[in-house]
């Protein structure tokens, strides 16, 4: 601890210094003034304006550092910091590239969450390298862990490169997919199984670089990861089957993003395949469901655009009996062809399906090209077809019934006196309340 405090008051006695302060202060007032004087400039407001921004700092600090020097004042500062925003424009100018080459919110998304994490950390070290030593500072003791030393160096590798290996590994990984699909002709279900398997790889692959960097004693980590295995394995069972289940979905290409599949009666598009679970949109209510990848394996899957995305629907409905089945079924098939969404080829097909009680029933198939539009696409039929049948007198007709009343039953002498027209005590027109049910009454 007492190395901590040395240092601390090391940055102090530095900062104190007549030379530090000054360039301090050029460098605040350069960065501050300057944009406040750009604030007034009415400039188009674009990305290139900031680089534009960056450059003109970048100028005016070096035009500080030349008057600075004239005056045999010390620049060391001033030239980091210079340094760094030139890095950092020579970035953003690359980020401005990719963003016409590549999607803009991919672009965003990586810069955000690996670039910018990145210059931080790597400026910082800067930092402390100008001012200490880094190796100083990296070597300064901090806890004993599995009878090692772990030094200040060290805890920052465990923290921060985990980190950077998880997100920087996507960019190495899309580019050997896309040199791959180019030259192998992979599909999109290997390429993206191929990709999640080499950055898994060069995950573990850099943790392992990690442990024997900070020097963990190898044989009292395998001891306590046996330890944990025995008491995690029944918890993990399912992550690792959905993780293998994943896997095999994503090379044998059964289940894609992007198909048509019901789910549990509902048609739902594939939005995302991972390796836990997948990602289904149901249009019905609009929500998301994360289905487990085992679920595919355990249970029957209907799929409508695994080998093409038309699909065939059908429509039931009823005429009355007494309209020709020839008239309605032309009918029926002119109303089908004037919805927009209905293909012509193949073109759409009518029949009787059955003799109801009420009505001759017929089904019309027709084709689409988007499984996920049937149910709006035969809400349209269904109206077209009604209003063809409005216009040409076809009649839907209701169920109907015809009922006859049951014959007296020899004995019933409340029924042979209604039949004979005689009103019985409790009738309501004998005026009579008949037999109460008290029985003090």
């Amino acid at each position: 601890m007492s190395n901590f405090f040395y240092l601390a008051g090391g940055w102090l006695s530095l900062l104190s210094r007549g030379s530090v302060l000054l360039q301090l202060l050029a460098i605040v007032l350069v960065l501050l003034c300057y944009r406040a004087v750009l604030l007034r400039v009415r400039l188009p407001r674009s990305n290139w304006r900031r680089l534009l921004v960056l450059l003109g700092e970048i100028t005016v600090l070096g035009l500080v550092m030349l008057l600075f020097g004239a005056l045999a004042i010390p620049t060391g500062l001033i030239n980091l910091v210079s340094g760094l925003l030139l890095v950092w424009l020579g970035l953003s100018a690359l980020r401005l590239l990719l963003r016409r080459v590549h999607e803009p919110a991919e672009v965003e998304s990586y810069w955000r969450r690996g670039v910018v994490p990145l210059f931080v950390v790597l400026s910082l070290g800067t930092v402390i390298d100008q001012v200490e030593g880094l190796h100083l500072v990296s070597d300064i003791p901090v806890i004993s862990l599995f009878d090692q030393t772990l030094t200040l160096g060290s805890l920052s590798l465990l923290a921060i490169l985990p980190y950077f290996l998880v997100v920087l590994s996507e960019l190495p990984v899309f580019l050997l997919g896309e040199a791959m699909t180019r030259l192998a002709g992979m599909t999109a279900g290997n390429r993206k199984a191929f990709e999640l398997l080499l950055r898994y790889a060069l995950i573990g692959l850099g943790l392992l670089w990690l442990a024997n960097q900070v020097g963990l004693n190898s044989t009292a980590i395998a001891a306590v990861a046996g330890g944990l295995s025995v008491g995690l394995g029944f918890g993990v069972k399912e992550v690792f089957s959905n993780f293998v289940s994943g896997l095999w979905l994503l090379f044998e290409g059964s289940v894609r993003p992007g198909d048509v599949i019901v789910y549990e009666g509902d048609p739902c598009e594939v939005r995302h395949l991972g390796l836990r679970a997948a990602t289904l949109w149901r249009d019905g209510d609009n929500a998301l469901l994360l289905v487990p990848n085992q679920n595919f394996f355990t249970a029957t899957t209907i799929t409508y655009s695994t080998t093409t995305s038309l699909r065939r629907s059908n429509v039931v409905l009823g005429a009355h009996y007494r309209h020709e089945p020839e008239e309605v079924i032309a009918l029926i098939l002119e109303a089908v062809a004037s919805v927009p969404r209905v293909l012509k080829e193949p073109s759409p097909v009518a029949r009787i399906s059955n003799y109801g009680e009420s009505s001759i029933d017929y089904m019309v198939l027709y084709w689409i090209n988007r499984p996920m539009d049937n149910g709006s696409i035969a809400g349209d039929v269904r109206r077209a077809i009604w209003h063809s049948f409005h216009a040409n007198g076809i009649e839907i007709p209701y169920p109907q019934r015809v009922l006859h009343p049951a014959p007296a039953l020899p004995g019933d002498q409340s029924a042979l006196q209604d039949q004979a027209g005689i009103p019985w005590p409790g009738h309501p027109g004998s005026g009579h309340p008949g037999p109460s049910a008290d029985p003090i009454a």
